[in-house]
């Protein structure tokens, strides 16, 4: 692992004007494709999965809106302190095709090379079998979606190595690879990322919960300072301290993997 690069921290936000830089208003265009891409309705099966919150309602760990809201915070931690550290680093290594004295197609090797050591560090991170299922299988559709509809040249290398089985493809780096590919920064990336975890939770109670699209609506809305802090921690922290210590999710994922009465994908 690159030592100078992976264990030394990105460049901070505070230094680049903290909440500043995730308040910062992109161009239209970004703002657009920010929204086509953070849809919880994009095609790439983020519809089938719960992130565990099936089996938590099931052993009653989750019952009504208020632990809904912890739950989903709890999600939202495990992912700034793992999968959003990826997306953040991810990004970085699409855009030296932009940048950094790289010019093109000569940067492509080094890009690749960087994004598949991210990509195999977060598939090895995933402990439980339905995770490393639902990241591997949204981050496929994901590169193929993007093939298809973004002007996004790196990502059908990217989706080549997938199909070779010589990388994993996981979501947040074929997200990263895709927003760096479009011009967007880490901190915009991060929090495209965080408010779709946070909607794939969401969403998934309406089906389990007895809760209303305002209950929801209202737990989104008051997540948001979250949102915007965990951006911060994991634009700042270096690949190497990327963590995914939540064992009750894990545990819940295995749950999940063995019972009889499922509405979600194992």
């Amino acid at each position: 692992m690159r030592a100078s690069v992976w264990t030394s921290a990105g460049p901070s936000m505070s230094e680049a004007g903290g909440a500043a830089a995730i308040s910062a208003s992109p161009d239209p265009l970004m703002l657009a494709r920010m929204l086509q891409f953070g849809d919880s309705v994009l095609p790439v099966g983020g519809f089938a999965f719960s992130g565990g919150l099936e089996a938590a309602v099931q052993k009653g760990i989750v019952h009504d809106a208020a632990t809904l809201r912890e739950f989903t915070l709890t999600v939202l931690e495990q992912a700034a302190h793992g999968d959003a550290v990826a997306v953040a680093w991810g990004v970085r290594a699409a855009r030296l095709r932009h940048g950094g004295g790289h010019a093109g197609d000569a940067a492509v090797p080094e890009a690749l090379s960087r994004l598949t050591e991210i990509d195999h560090e977060v598939f090895s991170r995933k402990p439980n079998e339905e995770t490393r299922l639902m990241t591997v299988r949204m981050g496929k559709k994901l590169a193929e979606m993007s093939v298809h509809a973004a002007e996004a040249p790196l990502m059908r290398a990217w989706l080549d190595l997938i199909r070779d089985e010589r990388t994993p493809g996981v979501y947040p780096v074929t997200l990263a690879l895709l927003f760096g590919e479009l011009g967007l920064e880490p901190e915009q990336a991060l929090m495209v990322h965080q408010y779709a975890t946070a909607m794939t939770i969401l969403n998934a109670a309406l089906r389990l919960l007895r809760v209303t699209h305002l209950d929801t609506q209202a737990i989104l809305f008051g997540l948001g300072p979250e949102l915007a802090g965990q951006c911060r921690l994991a634009a700042d922290l270096p690949l190497a301290r990327m963590a995914a210590y939540a064992p009750l999710i894990d545990i819940l994922a295995a749950v999940h993997v063995r019972g009889r009465v499922r509405l979600f994908m194992n």
